[in-house]
C-alpha cells in the first residue's frame, strides 16, 4: 500500500515533547487539507510516520488533537496582534502593524488560520468557544488602546475594536482566496490599514461619543 504524499518514514523513539510537536505538525497538514470531518486518525498517524497506538498515547481522540492544534493557533494570533500593538506608540503605525499581523497570519503557508477562521467544526462548543475567544482577546487588546486615547467606555471601545478585527481578518482571507488577485500583500495591507485609519482617527481624544460634532471645531483625533 502506497503511503500518502507527504507521509514521513517511520521514526524511532523521540522525547515526549518532540513527538507531540511532530504529531501536531502532521495533524495540521491533514486537518487543513481535509477538514475535521474528513480527516482520520489513520491519516494523521501515517503522515507522522507513527503507529496509531503511539498517536493515541498523546491524544485520546481526534477532537483532543484538533483542540490542541486550535489552542496553539489561537494563542499565536492573539500574541501577534498584541506584539503589533506594542511595536509603536504611533496609532497610525499601530493600525498598519495590526492589519499586517492578520495578513501575515493568513498568508502563512501552514494554513493554521483555517482552523481558527474557517473551521468546519464550529458546531462543537469547545471549538466555538476558542474561535470566539480569539476575536474577543484581539478586540480587547485593541480596545484598550482606543479607550486610553479617546476616553470612550469599554463597550464602545470594544465594538470599534471588533469592527477593526473583522475588517482585517475577513479582508485578509478574501485577498488570499481570490485566484486572480494581483495585489501584493503589502499593497493589500496598505489599502485596508488606510481605510481603517481614516475611520478611527476621526474620533476625538478624551471625548465621549455623542451627536455628530461640527467638523470645524478643533479637536485632537487618535
Amino acid at each position: 500500500m502506497t503511503a500518502p504524499e507527504g507521509a514521513r518514514p517511520r521514526t524511532g523513539r523521540l522525547p515526549r515533547d518532540a513527538r507531540r510537536a511532530q504529531l501536531l505538525d502532521s495533524a495540521l497538514d491533514v486537518f487543513v487539507a481535509q477538514g475535521y470531518h474528513a480527516a482520520a486518525m489513520d491519516d494523521i498517524a501515517e503522515r507522522a510516520g507513527v503507529s496509531k497506538p503511539v498517536l493515541y498515547q498523546h491524544f485520546p481522540g481526534k477532537l483532543d488533537l484538533y483542540l490542541a492544534l486550535l489552542d496553539t493557533a489561537c494563542d499565536r494570533v492573539v500574541a501577534e496582534v498584541r506584539e503589533a500593538l506594542a511595536s509603536t506608540t504611533d496609532n497610525k503605525e499601530r493600525v498598519a502593524a495590526t492589519t499586517e499581523a492578520f495578513y501575515a497570519y493568513v498568508a502563512d503557508p501552514g494554513g493554521a488560520f483555517r482552523l481558527v477562521f474557517e473551521s468546519d467544526l464550529t458546531s462543537e462548543p469547545a471549538v466555538r468557544e476558542r474561535v470566539d475567544k480569539v476575536t474577543m482577546l484581539c478586540a480587547e487588546a485593541i480596545a484598550e488602546v482606543i479607550a486610553d486615547d479617546t476616553g470612550f467606555p469599554g463597550e464602545v471601545s470594544r465594538l470599534l475594536a471588533v469592527a477593526l478585527v473583522g475588517m482585517s481578518q475577513v479582508s485578509a482571507r478574501f485577498w488570499l482566496s481570490t485566484p486572480d488577485n494581483t495585489l501584493e500583500r503589502s499593497e493589500a495591507v496598505q489599502l485596508i490599514s488606510s481605510l481603517a485609519w481614516r475611520g478611527i482617527r476621526g474620533f476625538p481624544a478624551t471625548s465621549e461619543p455623542g451627536p455628530a460634532r461640527d467638523d470645524r471645531a478643533p479637536s485632537r483625533s487618535i
